[in-house]
């Protein structure tokens, strides 16, 4: 049997609303494929996770803001959320696509050697 394709930029919804998809999931994590269509989190809203999120927008635009400020994200840009940073999505293009691989805060993180900070 072959392994499922999934599409990561399928534009075939026409409904305008965000769509969040597992694309795999084991003990101490999940990953996520989202499409985002312009939405955000509402202002009275933040984001206060169990597990700490690597997000990556693979398209698009997107703004978070953090209680200790804002971070203006641009295709290809990725970040680690640690467990219960507080965090809500303030804006999106209407073309924004990411991955979100929540995992257990033990697990390695490495940096990029082509880290732009």
């Amino acid at each position: 049997m072959l392994p499922d394709i999934h599409k990561l930029f399928d534009d075939s919804d026409s409904s305008q609303q965000e769509t969040i998809g597992e694309l795999l999931s084991g003990n101490q994590f999940k990953l996520e494929h989202i499409i985002s269509r312009g939405q955000a989190s509402s202002n009275d809203f933040w984001y206060d996770q169990d597990l700490a999120e690597w997000v990556a927008l693979i398209s698009g635009q997107a703004t978070l803001i953090f209680e200790d400020g804002t971070l203006d994200l641009v295709a290809g840009d990725s970040l680690v959320i640690p467990a219960h940073q507080k965090h809500r999505v303030s804006s999106t293009s209407d073309d924004a696509v990411w991955l979100a691989l929540h995992f257990t805060q033990g697990l390695s993180q490495q940096t990029s050697p082509i880290d732009s900070s």
